[in-house]
């Protein structure tokens, strides 16, 4: 059987290592060891309304999760290496997508909620039920 690792670094901040099992394995996941990370983050973006992808180093993913989770919003939140982040749509440190919609990134998304769009986003996506 494959063991799981999780680890915790705070309280709201998790890391599943998912390692692909080995060949001897008689559990199998469904990772896909040649997907690209292009392919990877846009197979994740059309799986969660809203999702938060940043750099392992970057503090405004706990931000941009607090606002959302504030709002009542569970947002995904992946952590990506360096290489993959040139793989986001954007040149961003972060980037938020709400319904498969880039919405930029830190300053995007406080932005839209101080004009008061996000909470209506978040409706019309499913993500949160007023």
């Amino acid at each position: 059987m494959q063991e799981l690792s999780l680890e915790c670094f705070s309280n709201d901040v998790v890391r599943l290592d998912l390692t692909p099992p080995s060949q001897t394995s008689p559990i199998s996941l469904s990772i896909d060891e040649e997907e690209s990370s292009e392919a990877k983050i846009r197979r994740l973006i059309s799986e969660h309304p809203v999702i938060i992808f940043s750099r392992s180093s970057c503090c405004m993913s706990h931000v941009m999760k607090r606002l959302l989770t504030t709002i009542g919003v569970v947002p995904t939140v992946i952590e990506l290496d360096d290489h993959e982040v040139s793989s986001l749509p954007l040149a961003l440190e972060e980037a938020v997508f709400i319904g498969r919609e880039c919405v930029g990134g830190f300053e995007s998304l406080v932005a839209l909620h101080l004009s008061g769009h996000l909470v209506p986003k978040l409706v019309e996506v499913g993500a949160l039920w007023v």
